[in-house]
């Protein structure tokens, strides 16, 4: 793979000239983005992945279900349906999209929905007689067509966007100038000890706007992993296989280490659909573990019923008060207008 990336590097200039303008002619409206009334927060990234978007838009719908009428709206990855579609009972990882799909089953008062034109996602949520007034746009940072009134830029610790270079050669989406545009960036998935010089070193590296806030966040891990019918102790965990197909499944895999776990690791590419030979290969496995997001597209296949479970995981952001007044302050403010 980084072999392929070196001889690709000739089309890097050209794929960050191509960006990059594309931002200008927005930047200057040339290019038209529609705002809305209704209080859009964009959850977003400059790199392909691995940033923690699910986590953070899972902590966003806790904070603000109990106030608001939440709503999710994600492109809908790997999908097999076209245009918008309204989660509801029929709604499977194949219809909406496993992200989306795991929202669904776990909250039950809010809407979920995909589109791949925003704009017209946000206006069919709008239309509903139990109307929105949230909308979370799942994984939309590049999406120029739709201006959010609050845009969260995520950046993993151990993968800075200002240490990682544009499409083929790396992993951003855009130049690292993109980072302009965010209100508020979060450096995810930070080690528990991470010290305070630490976090004024990738303050300076992340070249913070005057208007811009800068938060820190963690991944916290439950104490038990969850099956289909029953939950174990995650001390207490034999040998297992651990299986992944995340964008970055290296904090997972530190974290279980750290624990003291043995288990081998089968990884598979981001939103892996797997094969009928693949299942049967897991379905002889003793003990299969899992992320949440993997569970959700892996559960439909009941052969794995026996031995497959997740590790839910939850995001913790340090100056959680600051950053949950910061949300909702823009909500209340927006709701007003």
């Amino acid at each position: 793979m980084k072999f392929i990336r070196i001889i690709l590097f000739p089309i890097t200039p050209i794929y960050f000239i191509v960006t990059w303008l594309r931002n200008w002619l927005y930047d200057v409206n040339v290019f038209e983005s529609r705002t809305y009334e209704t209080p859009l927060i964009c959850v977003g990234n400059l790199s392909t992945g691995g940033t923690g978007k699910t986590p953070l838009i899972e902590y966003l719908i806790r904070l603000l279900q109990n106030n608001n009428r939440v709503a999710t709206l994600s492109r809908g990855y790997k999908r097999n349906t076209d245009g918008f579609v309204l989660a509801n009972k029929d709604a499977t990882v194949q219809t909406i999209g496993d992200e989306p799909y795991q929202f669904y089953k776990k909250f039950d008062n809010i809407h979920v929905a995909v589109d791949s034109n925003r704009q017209n996602g946000i206006e069919q949520l709008l239309k509903l007689k139990d109307q929105t007034n949230v909308i979370l746009l799942d994984d939309a940072y590049q999406h120029r067509k739709v201006s959010a009134g609050l845009n969260i830029l995520l950046t993993a610790y151990d993968k800075p966007y200002y240490l990682d270079f544009v499409l083929p050669t790396g992993n951003l989406r855009e130049p690292k100038s993109g980072r302009k545009r965010a209100d508020i960036i979060l450096v995810t998935k930070c080690k528990s000890n991470i010290t305070e010089a630490d976090k004024a070193v990738i303050k300076q590296n992340l070249k913070l706007k005057s208007h811009q806030k800068v938060f820190f966040s963690f991944i916290t891990y439950a104490q038990e992993v969850i099956g289909f019918n029953s939950n174990l102790n995650v001390a207490d965990l034999p040998k297992f296989t651990l299986v992944t197909g995340i964008a970055n499944a290296d904090p997972l895999v530190d974290y279980l280490v750290q624990k003291g776990l043995k288990f081998d690791h089968i990884e598979y590419p981001d939103h892996h659909n797997f094969r009928v030979s693949e299942i049967e290969m897991l379905s002889k496995k003793e003990l299969l573990i899992t992320t949440e997001k993997d569970f959700v597209r892996l559960s439909a296949n009941k052969r794995l019923s026996h031995n497959l479970y997740y590790l839910p995981i939850e995001t913790k952001i340090e100056n959680e008060e600051e950053f949950n007044a910061l949300i909702k302050a823009f909500v209340f403010k927006r709701s007003l207008i």
